[in-house]
């Protein structure tokens, strides 16, 4: 009646990953309302015996050798357990990364975006990591295009549109893809000081935003930013949906979520439920669905080191495509802008943006770099979910 006999060296060492990941949540405060529930999950898939059958709680990806993709919801749960209805009925349907898009939007402010539109510019260059390891891994021979395209998306930092991208382009690959992106974006304090010190000088982190607001001030100002942070994501959403169709259920409900927000008072019921307790509801669900991929046979699958490795390097090379970026247009104005803004281009909102600020506070108390820093941080949002459109729209 125990599962004693079922617990091999991979088990445990599963079980080590799992508590691994809770310590870094729990102690170390690395994203603990991410990292916890996959964690758990992760955990609970690698338990054995928990089904009558004899299995753990592990998800089972649909293929040749079962018939899970043609059961009923109430036959899932039967058969394969509690988890593995959860991520068919709210994982494999796509629902649950715009659900949080929506909620992630009801808690973004646009206006320091909007304040400073040319640094958007560097919330694009970002995304290079995306395309430059699409490449890599489809060359090395391993990926077919579709996974390589899923591993290469990890560089946007953005945990819901990895999953979206992958469910749709390669869900076999859902398990390691989540871990890996969302792990890195976990890590978003260590990894991006540690590209920054090998890209940047000290005499670049020193350069004061304000102060060059100061002596090049901006040319036009906002009058009325509540009309604009309203029509904003009106007027983007058609433009994503009218060029980018495919980018419009993740930047659809972004920008909804924020619409909800700027409106007011008004709606203040929506949004505080969007960005309350639907995207609490949907952080659990999906946190613990996505954990329960990793079973010990997919995390000790070669493709899974390729995955994490290739996964590592496009979240790299995102932050330095966003900081030569910078470096190249400080070649051509006066107005220097300090490279720390440039990484901040991938997704990891707000948490990109909090570590470029102290970084920028330590070599000079009074560099106070936060609101400029958002603005490459949220465009890098939006570019993530435009970019996952172009692959879904190009190789779906």
């Amino acid at each position: 009646m125990t599962g004693l006999g079922e617990i091999t060296p991979f088990t445990v060492v599963m079980w080590f990953i799992g508590f691994l990941l809770l310590y870094l949540g729990i102690k170390k405060k690395y994203e603990p309302l991410l990292l916890v529930p996959i964690a758990f999950g992760l955990l609970l898939a690698n338990f054995p015996g928990v089904l009558p059958s004899g299995e753990g709680m592990g998800i089972v990806m649909a293929n040749a050798d079962n018939n899970i993709a043609h059961l009923t919801l109430v036959e899932i749960a039967k058969e394969y357990g509690i988890l593995n209805f959860l991520y068919y009925l709210l994982i494999k349907t796509g629902i649950l990364p715009p659900l949080i898009f929506m909620g992630v939007g009801a808690m973004t402010d646009f206006g320091p975006m909007l304040r400073n539109l040319r640094l958007t510019f560097f919330g694009a260059a970002a995304q290079i990591g995306i395309f430059t390891i699409l490449f890599a891994a489809l060359f090395s021979g391993f990926f077919t295009l579709k996974e390589a395209a899923a591993i290469g998306i990890i560089g946007g930092a953005d945990g819901p549109t990895a999953i979206y991208t992958t469910i749709i382009l390669a869900d076999h690959l859902l398990g390691p893809v989540a871990i890996a992106a969302y792990s890195y974006m976990a890590l978003v304090p260590i990894v991006i000081p540690a590209v920054v010190r090998l890209l940047v000088s000290k005499k670049e982190l020193k350069i004061n935003m304000k102060e060059m607001d100061k002596l090049y001030p901006p040319k036009h100002k906002i009058k009325n930013i509540r009309t604009v942070k309203i029509l904003f994501p009106i007027i983007l959403t058609v433009i994503i949906a009218i060029f980018v169709p495919s980018a419009l259920p993740l930047a659809g409900m972004l920008l909804f979520g924020n619409l909800l927000k700027e409106i007011g008072q008004s709606t203040v019921r929506l949004s505080e439920a969007a960005s309350g307790s639907i995207m609490n509801a949907a952080t659990i669900f999906l946190g613990l669905c996505v954990g329960a991929t990793m079973t010990e046979d997919v995390f000790f699958d070669p493709q899974t080191i390729g995955i994490v490795i290739g996964g590592f390097l496009a979240f790299a090379i995102s932050i330095a495509g966003g900081i030569i970026a910078v470096k190249i247009y400080n070649l051509f104005t006066k107005k220097k802008i300090n490279p720390l803004i440039g990484a901040t281009g991938l997704s990891a909102v707000p948490m990109a943006s909090r570590v470029a600020n102290e970084i920028a506070l330590k070599h000079d108390p009074q560099n106070h770099i936060l609101q400029y820093a958002m603005a490459s941080n949220i465009s890098g949002v939006i570019g993530s979910a435009v970019a996952a459109g172009v692959l879904i729209i190009f190789l779906s």
